[in-house]
């Protein structure tokens, strides 16, 4: 099994939410933040860290409701909360201007941090993480605003009973990651594995995200909104998607228009997670744009 010295851990408040980042050293050069998508957790990026760590300042946040951050005592796991705990970290660590790497869910909050903040982001790398289509906007907006609401209350009393599934041992876990990304080496999905779940007192696993980060706020940023903030992104921007993807491509769609500078990467044979289904490829990509 392949063997990596890791980075330091470390701890940050927003919101009186003790937030958990790692550190992977080299202080001194500049510095790249990077952001990982739902229900995974900082050490997902461990691969492509070691490969940057010489040349670049890397920290990587667990999201709140992910990894070793704190789990929200209520309310709703929203994107503009997600997007302050970003704009506290980049503040508190005096990042800023920074680059950043960004997957799918974390694509979006980097996204409107750049929008918000273009001045502190001197290039972004979103991996499928552009968010929902213009078409899929649209449709949204024939639901009336009970209905939605309705709907989110529904969700949310789901999830309320929902048991977390436990794990008799790591590899059973891991198998069940390898199953959601075939892609997956077995040692890529067990070192997924180790650092995605807490042992239980009975000597089970579960996985450490909250089960409330599945349910979204039943009411959100607008188009114009999104439209308006991608718009105000100032530096290069990289958009990637894997060819296996059900992910709408932005060229397609539109959405690539609203960027000032924008290059689009599609990477074959390659899914939702591109930097672990073709590493050396997007590997590549990046070190260019980079």
């Amino acid at each position: 099994m392949e063997v990596f010295s890791g980075p330091t851990s470390h701890s940050y408040f927003s919101q009186r939410l003790r937030l958990h980042y790692v550190d992977w050293g080299n202080p001194e050069a500049p510095p790249l933040l990077l952001v990982h998508g739902g229900r995974d957790h900082c050490r997902n990026w461990d691969w492509i860290a070691r490969e940057l760590r010489k040349d670049y300042h890397v920290i990587a946040p667990d999201l709140r409701g992910h990894g070793d951050s704190e789990w929200i005592r209520g309310g709703t796991y929203n994107t503009m909360d997600y997007v302050y705990d970003i704009a506290q970290l980049i503040h508190q660590l005096k990042l800023a201007p920074l680059k950043i790497i960004s997957h799918s869910m974390g694509g979006g909050v980097s996204l409107r941090y750049s929008g918000i903040f273009p001045e502190n982001v001197e290039k972004l790398v979103a991996i499928e993480g552009v968010g929902p289509s213009p078409k899929i906007i649209a449709e949204r907006k024939v639901y009336e605003v009970d209905r939605a609401m309705r709907g989110w209350v529904k969700q949310m009393r789901k999830f309320s009973g929902h048991q977390l599934r436990r794990y008799p041992s790591i590899e059973e876990a891991a198998a069940r990651m390898k199953e959601a990304n075939p892609h997956l080496s077995l040692d890529q999905a067990h070192h997924l594995t180790v650092h995605g779940v807490n042992q239980n007192e009975d000597g089970t696993f579960c996985w450490k995200f909250d089960n409330y980060v599945r349910s979204y706020p039943s009411t959100g940023m607008n188009m114009e909104d999104s439209v308006a903030l991608l718009s105000k992104i100032d530096c290069p921007t990289m958009l990637v998607r894997g060819a296996e993807s059900n992910a709408p491509d932005p060229k397609q769609d539109g959405r690539a228009e609203l960027f000032k500078n924008v290059r689009i990467e599609t990477v074959e044979n390659a899914g939702h997670w591109v930097h672990h289904d073709q590493l050396k490829i997007f590997m590549g990509l990046l070190k260019d744009f980079l």
